[in-house]
């Protein structure tokens, strides 16, 4: 069988840039009138406590997906989290921000409450939590986060996702373009 392909796909890197472009609209249109009540409820945060998005109605919501296990992604985009909760704390005002495990089996209470010990994340207003693997795979499709399981990694791309403080999706936010300054 002779398979042929326009020039551009045979290109990895050009092939890659398509594929992410492609997935970047389709998460863009899931999200648009995303609001946190009809986002799955039954979280259980790295204590082990039971944690629903409809506890955070009330302030801003700042809210990504990550694995404990991530070396390169995750920790870019936790810092851009940092440095939002950095801006906001100038500003006076609150927000909850929120990190989703993309795994399970992994991303327990154990691993996150050692996430956080080993990143010295000890303010109450930011959130670890994990679920099951049907309300993971349901909220990644609802804002729009793309992840997919390679070898004994996760691959996925790198959004945050903002809530006003009733609970309403303001924007998504690509950590690599680091242009969040009129979102907050």
């Amino acid at each position: 069988m002779n398979l042929h392909f326009p020039p551009w796909a045979t290109r990895p890197a050009t092939l890659v840039c398509a594929l992410l472009l492609a997935a970047g609209s389709a998460a863009a249109t899931a999200i648009g009138g995303a609001r946190l009540d009809q986002l799955p409820q039954q979280w259980r945060d790295e204590q082990g406590q039971a944690l629903a998005f409809t506890d955070l109605i009330g302030q801003r919501v700042i809210l990504s997906m990550a694995y404990t296990r991530c070396h390169s992604i995750c920790p870019a985009t936790l810092g851009q989290m940092l440095r939002m909760q950095k801006l906001l704390d100038a500003r006076g005002e609150p927000a909850s921000f929120v990190i989703v495990g993309y795994d399970s089996d992994i991303d327990n209470p154990a691993s996150w409450r050692q996430y956080r010990i080993n990143r010295r994340l000890e303010r109450s207003n930011w959130h670890f939590l994990t679920g099951t693997h049907q309300a993971i795979r349901q909220l990644a499709r609802q804002l729009g986060f793309e992840f997919w399981s390679y070898d004994a990694h996760i691959m996925h791309d790198s959004r945050i996702v903002v809530f006003s403080d009733q609970g309403l999706f303001s924007a998504a936010i690509s950590p690599a373009s680091a242009d969040w300054s009129g979102v907050l």
